[in-house]
């Protein structure tokens, strides 16, 4: 398994990273382990996990993810074989994050309660990279809108200064090695690598975001950021939710796949966004790829992508997945293609 460096650190991740978000609600713990062993044995050293999961968020099984990954590590005593990167929630109404069931926020009180509950779940005494899930100030969801709408500010936001400084204490403690951001802007980003730069909190390392063939809006402003400042793409939802294996092709709704359990997939929805799709699966069909592999491949192939996270909730997917970069060379005639593509439907599914 390639190997990339994390943002300006002296840790070499692999360059697909195991999205655990399933464990505790779409997967079994069980499930969970045989994932994590067939991923590590694959040469993977990579897991991604927030306090937020499982996925869908629920009070009942907040935090079962960590506890399953935590579990893991306890039964197989390999907790130095892992890079183990989790996230603390941004601003939120879901009040079941903390003890006085308040409003989560990103300022000191709640990360140093979030910090110390993840450790405890993990059953470590460090997290290698712990990342802000989404910012504290109000912003679309997913950050890369293709129109910037302007939000009322919250009387109390936490100015992003002040999140980095928390964060400089925590690291300094030994509880994080290095952190990262998720769902940001591209000006969310410079700012905590200016906050950094003048001594006001720990350097962002890498930035969590959607990325994927009918979503590359990371290329607009951020993908300069991420390789000029080494902040890397770990590239969230390159299947799109399922959309970009054809699983849900022609209207088929399969019984156990996440639209028909949870219907939580309008962001991937949107108007022309299956005709995109349809595009990029016919491509596959026509060069007898599959179109899970293609799509993992195309965004690992990025230059400024340090992993991509890939998710499962079964064997035969995990396998494929973690099968796709060597599966599908990335040419120069393959992305010309993909490209071409690109040009016509551009970014359906922001």
């Amino acid at each position: 398994m390639q190997k990339r460096r994390l943002g300006r650190t002296d840790i070499d991740v692999s360059v697909i990273c195991l999205g655990t978000m399933t464990y505790g609600e779409q997967n079994t713990e069980a499930e969970g382990h045989a994932q994590m062993d067939m991923a590590l044995d694959r040469g993977v050293n990579f897991l991604d996990a927030a306090e937020l999961y499982a996925i869908p968020p629920r009070p009942e099984t907040q935090g079962r993810t960590e506890e399953i990954i935590g579990a893991w590590f306890k039964a197989r005593g390999n907790r130095d074989k892992v890079i183990m990167a989790t996230k603390v929630v941004g601003r939120t109404d879901m009040n079941w994050f903390r003890d006085d069931g308040g409003r989560a926020k990103l300022d000191r009180r709640n990360i140093e309660e979030a910090i110390d509950k993840s450790l405890r779940r993990l059953r470590t005494d460090y997290i290698d990279l712990y990342q802000l899930h989404w910012p504290d100030r109000t912003i679309m969801w997913g950050s890369n809108p293709t129109v910037y709408v302007p939000s009322p500010r919250a009387a109390d936001e936490v100015p992003i200064e002040e999140t980095m400084g928390v964060l400089a204490d925590i690291v300094a403690t030994g509880k994080v090695r290095h952190i990262g951001l998720s769902n940001e802007s591209a000006w969310g980003t410079m700012r905590a690598v200016f906050a950094a730069e003048r001594g006001l909190g720990p350097r962002p390392q890498s930035i969590q975001n959607a990325y994927h063939l009918v979503n590359r809006t990371f290329e607009t402003a951020l993908a300069e950021i991420a390789e000029r400042e080494q902040v890397g793409l770990l590239a969230y939802s390159p299947l799109a939710q399922g959309y970009l294996t054809g699983k849900y092709r022609n209207g088929a709704l399969p019984p156990a796949s996440r639209k028909a359990l949870f219907d939580r997939l309008q962001r991937y929805e949107k108007p022309g966004a299956v005709e995109a799709y349809e595009a990029y699966l016919t491509l596959a069909d026509e060069l007898a790829l599959d179109p899970a592999q293609m799509s993992i491949a195309f965004a690992a192939s990025r230059p400024f992508t340090t992993s991509v996270i890939i998710g499962a909730t079964t064997p035969t997917q995990l396998e494929a997945n973690l099968a796709a970069i060597d599966a599908v060379p990335m040419t120069p005639e393959l992305v010309g293609r993909i490209n071409a593509i690109h040009q016509f439907t551009m970014n359906r599914a922001p």
